[in-house]
């Protein structure tokens, strides 16, 4: 069947399949073998220093010819460095979250660059679409990390309402009949995270494999008091004593200035962010900083006594780690096979799984075949 959608058109890609932009999980060898099998890869660089985000970047060059992109978190104190590393470095697609775009759209439609906003609500999604966004990442409840106050099945549909943009559904997805409710909804792509970080080429340790390949759709906590914004996380012994009471606002500029140090960050940015964002925003990003520690213990030490997973609920439909390429095909098969069998409830089988998603998008596209 054809898999065209907005998306693929947008992005030069052969499937609507996004990799999430994973702390610690997306580097470039992950991103670039989505890629390769025909997604499109995220690199996560928010928590890095310039000086790695373009060693991250230039590596996936070296390991695939097809496009691929980078995300970042704007609160974060040297996201502006990264971003501007993004930019020289003229990555196809760049997908921000927590913070105001508009500089970040211009910048890259100057070199032909494509940006993604990641969303949680309408009033979100309006004002990216109206800052320059080319695409919404619409995250739902049932997300890992920060996915919002709405589950994925209300969220798309009601941001499909108000935004033209095209969509990438996000939360709950890890399988190709994942797939086409999302087209159903009115997305044009999935992102997965959970589902991808469980491949041969994540770096994700094999303890941690282990641990998720055994966990249920219910074995994961919601709580703020992790790193101070509404967060899912693996629920573990470590995870319930993180979720237990808030960190104190002393113990979490203390990590955040631990951070900073290692990135070497100079005090200048720290200043620039307290301008840019606010004192709030500021003392939300020190909650953050204090949790990465932990988020890498977790991913890449293997470490869940003093580790703490960022997960989805989709946690509970994945029990084995097979290769990006094998993934990609199995996702796809799976989305054909679904999409028949929706199909031949109407006793009509369409032309394409596209033309299913368009009974319910606003503003449907030409599907060649």
């Amino acid at each position: 069947m054809s898999w065209q959608t907005r998306i693929t058109t947008l992005f030069g890609i052969r499937y609507p399949q996004i990799c999430a932009g994973m702390t610690y999980v997306s580097n470039a060898e992950l991103a670039a073998a989505v890629s390769n099998a025909g997604g499109l890869g995220l690199i996560q660089i928010g928590h890095l220093t310039p000086e790695q985000a373009r060693a991250e970047i230039r590596k996936a060059r070296t390991l695939t010819s097809q496009p691929f992109g980078v995300g970042l978190a704007l609160i974060m104190p040297g996201a502006h460095e990264n971003a501007e590393v993004a930019l020289e470095e003229q990555v196809p697609v760049i997908n921000f979250s927590l913070g105001k775009g508009d500089w970040l759209c211009k910048r890259a439609h100057a070199y032909g660059g494509k940006v993604i906003a990641t969303v949680v609500t309408e009033r979100h999604a309006i004002a990216a679409e109206r800052d320059g966004a080319d695409a919404l990442l619409v995250t739902g409840h049932e997300a890992a990390a920060h996915g919002g106050d709405v589950t994925t099945l209300v969220l798309v549909p009601a941001i499909r309402r108000v935004c033209r943009i095209p969509i990438i559904a996000a939360g709950g997805i890890a399988n190709g009949s994942g797939l086409v409710a999302a087209l159903a909804l009115g997305a044009d792509a999935v992102v997965m995270g959970t589902r991808w970080a469980m491949t041969q080429e994540s770096p994700v340790h094999a303890n941690t494999r282990a641990v998720i390949a055994k966990k249920s759709v219910s074995d994961t906590l919601y709580t703020k008091n992790f790193d101070g914004m509404p967060c899912r996380i693996m629920d573990t012994p470590a995870a319930r004593d993180a979720a237990r009471k808030p960190m104190s606002p002393l113990r979490a500029l203390w990590a955040s200035l631990k951070l900073m140090r290692e990135q070497s960050t100079p005090i200048s940015q720290v200043i620039a962010n307290l301008r840019r964002h606010g004192p709030l925003a500021t003392l939300q990003l020190s909650f953050f900083a204090a949790a990465v520690e932990r988020i890498r213990l977790a991913i890449l030490d293997g470490d869940l006594d003093r580790g703490v997973q960022l997960i989805g609920q989709a946690q509970g439909l994945i029990d084995d780690v097979p290769s990006c390429d094998e993934l990609m095909q199995r996702l796809m098969h799976e989305a054909d096979a679904s999409f028949t069998a929706v199909a031949a409830l109407s006793g009509h089988i369409a032309k394409s799984p596209t033309q299913a998603a368009e009974i319910h998008s606003p503003h449907p596209q030409p599907v060649t075949s």
